[in-house]
C-alpha cells in the first residue's frame, strides 16, 4: 500500500444524518472486506477527525499527522476486528487513535528521561553523526535545561539516573526526606519534559 497523504486538507460537506449513516456502514462493510478504495474514502472522510484530535492532545503537527497515519494505517491491519454491532466506524477509529496519542505521549516521555540521563551522566549534548535529529535536538535542550535546574535537583537526577539510585536510596543517600525527594524528582522532569516539549514546537 502506497504511503497516506497528509491528513490536513478540506472538510468534506456534511451529509444528512441518515445518508451519513448509510455511507458510514457502506464504507465500513467495503473496508472489512479489504477493498482498497473504501480504505481511501474511510482515510478522506476521518483522518481529519483524528487528525484534530491528535493535534490537541499533542500540541504538535508532526506528531499528529504521524499518529493520524499510524492510526489508519493499524485499523487497517486490525479491520477484522471491527465489528459494527459494537458502534459506528468513526468511534472504533477514535478508540485506535487514543491508544496511538498515549503511545506517543509515554515516547516523548522516553525520549526526554534518555535525554536527561545522558546530561546527568555528563554528556556534552553535541549531537552525534547517526543520531535521529528530534532525539539529538531533545538532548540538547535537555542539556541546557538540566544546567538551570537548582542544585539539589540536578543532584538528585544525577543520582537517580548516573548512580541508578531509587528514591529511598538517594533519600539516604543526601539525608532528605523521602517525600522531599520524590518531589525534587517529579518537578525536574516535568520542569525539563516542559521545556523540551515547548522548544521542539517552536522549531516546527
Amino acid at each position: 500500500m502506497t504511503a497516506l497523504p497528509s491528513p490536513v486538507g478540506p472538510v468534506a460537506a456534511v451529509p444528512s444524518p441518515a445518508e451519513d449513516r448509510a455511507e458510514s456502514e457502506r464504507l465500513a462493510a467495503g473496508f472489512v472486506r479489504g477493498d482498497e478504495e473504501s480504505f481511501a474514502l474511510v482515510y478522506h472522510r476521518w483522518a481529519a477527525l483524528v487528525y484534530s484530535l491528535a493535534a490537541r492532545s499533542l500540541g504538535d503537527t508532526r506528531e499528529a499527522e504521524d499518529v493520524a497515519q499510524q492510526t489508519f494505517l493499524a485499523a487497517w491491519r486490525g479491520r477484522h476486528g471491527y465489528h459494527a454491532v459494537r458502534g459506528p466506524l468513526p468511534g472504533w477509529l477514535v478508540g485506535i487513535a487514543r491508544r496511538k496519542i498515549a503511545d506517543a505521549h509515554a515516547a516523548r516521555s522516553r525520549r526526554t528521561e534518555l535525554a536527561a540521563a545522558h546530561a546527568a551522566r555528563g554528556g556534552s549534548g553535541v549531537p552525534g553523526p547517526a543520531e535521529r535529529p528530534e532525539a539529538a535536538l531533545d538532548r540538547v535542550l535537555v542539556t541546557q535545561e538540566l544546567r538551570k535546574l537548582p542544585p539539589v535537583q540536578r543532584h538528585i537526577l544525577h543520582l537517580a539516573f548516573f548512580d541508578d539510585l531509587t528514591h529511598v536510596q538517594i533519600a539516604e543517600r543526601t539525608g532528605l526526606p523521602l517525600g522531599t525527594v520524590k518531589s525534587h524528582a517529579r518537578r525536574a522532569i516535568l520542569r525539563i519534559r516542559r521545556s523540551v516539549t515547548e522548544s521542539s514546537a517552536l522549531v516546527e
